[in-house]
């Protein structure tokens, strides 16, 4: 089963994922914040909305659902919080989900920008909606849980295959490979992937998705024990840090005010 995914564009700089299945015209919508472009985008399309995935509280994420179930009545999955009104199905304590046409995904809790996030993995496609919690080249600031938590939440998805597609919810790449870029000034993926991304927004092309091979190589908060990475950290907190969480905090610290 093959899927087609676009990115529909939405408030400043956020991404709603639509995937596709061609045959039957169905489609999932992943964090609709907002219902109006997800509705000029099904309605020019001819699809049929089934299925809307939550990854957090957000309303930047979930600010359209309720319009959206009530004009398509699709089935709702998502953690459980008081601002996601009624979802059809509370994931927290599900390990995979199997979804009518679209298959099954496996539901990783990964907290740290909010305390119930989740990300959705598909095996079989190597597709995974992550949110705010991994972007390209950078990850989510650290808003309700801890930093230990969202470094734990980063190496659960360093983990999945490298050919792994990541959809997450931001055009944020080209302002996080600069940050990349002052953490590690000599690594030439980093100068390269700069290049391919101003070249994209050049021509109005969205960054995404990356893959999990590409981010090993340029984010820096998945690099954590790479030694330029501690030495960069080091230097700009001013002393030695002894661990890779220690490493990541400073990271996420500095990132938050470059």
């Amino acid at each position: 089963m093959k899927f087609e995914i676009y990115p529909i564009p939405a408030f400043k700089d956020n991404y709603i994922w639509a995937i596709i299945h061609a045959e039957t015209k169905s489609v999932l919508i992943v964090d609709p914040g907002d219902a109006t472009p997800v509705v000029n985008f099904i309605e020019s399309r001819g699809l049929i909305l089934t299925t809307i995935l939550i990854t957090h509280h957000h309303a930047d994420h979930c600010g359209g659902v309720n319009v959206l179930r009530e004009k398509y009545g699709s089935i709702i999955y998502a953690p459980q919080h008081k601002n996601i009104d009624d979802p059809d199905v509370i994931i927290n304590t599900l390990t995979k989900i199997e979804l009518p046409i679209f298959g099954e995904f496996e539901v990783i809790n990964i907290p740290g920008h909010t305390v119930e996030h989740v990300a959705y993995y598909n095996k079989k496609q190597q597709i995974l909606f992550c949110g705010d919690t991994l972007f390209s080249a950078g990850c989510g600031r650290v808003f309700e849980g801890t930093f230990e938590q969202m470094y734990h939440s980063l190496m659960l998805l360093k983990a999945l295959p490298d050919n792994t597609k990541i959809y997450c919810a931001h055009e944020y790449t080209l302002a996080n490979l600069l940050f990349a870029k002052a953490v590690e000034p000599n690594n030439n993926d980093v100068a390269q992937m700069i290049l391919a991304v101003e070249k994209k927004h050049h021509e109005n092309l969205p960054s995404l998705p990356s893959t999990l091979s590409l981010e090993n190589k340029v984010n820096p908060f998945l690099r954590c024990e790479m030694p330029d990475v501690i030495i960069a950290a080091e230097n700009h907190e001013k002393k030695l840090l002894k661990t890779p969480v220690e490493v990541f905090t400073t990271l996420r610290l500095w990132k938050n005010n470059f």
